[in-house]
């Protein structure tokens, strides 16, 4: 018992004294942290205002460039001032995303990459053919899923059809879906995906270059039931609607 009764402060002092200087460690760390943020700071200033002029004079080159026709020229160094604007915050990023995508067809490049050039891939121009059409209001997928929502939605006695609209929050993001996505209704059960417009399957990806870009694409499935009125969506984790009307 006696020993016991040393043990006990023994420890406990121990304790305490581990606990101050884990406390002293912590401070310590906290403060070379904030000067490892501090430095970091006073670099990437000093980098912005190095990388300003050669912002500007991209800038001007690339309007130079698009003024005199020469628009593959042009969008190439569109593209290199959105590498330095993305990194830096010089400009508004949507304005440079949206020249950068007016430039596509001009240039040829069409093809090369998912921008407003290529939702023309998507919009049918006739949709007379499906028994329910419906556009505006568009439909979320939630709070955690803000950069995609449905846009359009259609059935036929042969398909079901929603159109999508994706907006890249980055620099060289890619999107795509996976083969096991489905929608499903009362009715109708389970029905999986049958072809993808405009975006991959996983394994394959869609890039999307630059931030602000939107992606337009279609996913097809078997037709609904006509007593079905609603259905839900599913692809991956994050895209989930519910309750999308189909009658």
């Amino acid at each position: 018992m006696a020993l016991a009764a040393m043990w006990m402060p023994v420890q406990a002092q121990y304790t305490e004294a581990e606990r101050i200087a884990n406390g002293v460690l912590n401070g310590i760390n906290s403060v070379l942290e904030s000067q490892e943020r501090k430095q970091r700071a006073e670099i990437q200033a000093r980098e912005k205002a190095q990388n300003q002029p050669v912002f500007q004079t991209t800038m001007e080159e690339a309007r130079e460039l698009e003024e005199e026709g020469r628009y593959e020229e042009a969008l190439a160094k569109y593209e290199e001032a959105a590498v330095l604007n993305w990194k830096y915050g010089y400009s508004d990023q949507r304005n440079i995303t949206r020249k950068i995508t007016s430039l596509y067809a001009p240039a040829g490049r069409t093809e090369d990459g998912p921008s407003v050039i290529n939702n023309d891939k998507v919009t049918q121009a006739d949709y007379s053919g499906y028994r329910f059409m419906r556009e505006n209001p568009i439909y979320k997928a939630g709070k955690d899923a803000d950069d995609i929502q449905i846009v359009r939605v259609c059935c036929s006695d042969t398909e079901t059809r929603v159109e999508f609209e994706f907006t890249s929050s980055s620099m060289n993001m890619y999107v795509c879906v996976t083969s096991d996505t489905y929608i499903k209704a009362k009715k109708s059960g389970k029905l999986g995906l049958v072809k993808a417009q405009n975006i991959n399957v996983r394994p394959a990806r869609t890039d999307i270059a630059q931030p602000y870009q939107k992606l337009r694409f279609a996913l097809i499935f078997p037709p609904l039931s006509l007593e079905d009125s609603e259905f839900e969506l599913k692809a991956g984790k994050q895209w989930n609607f519910k309750k999308i009307p189909c009658k």
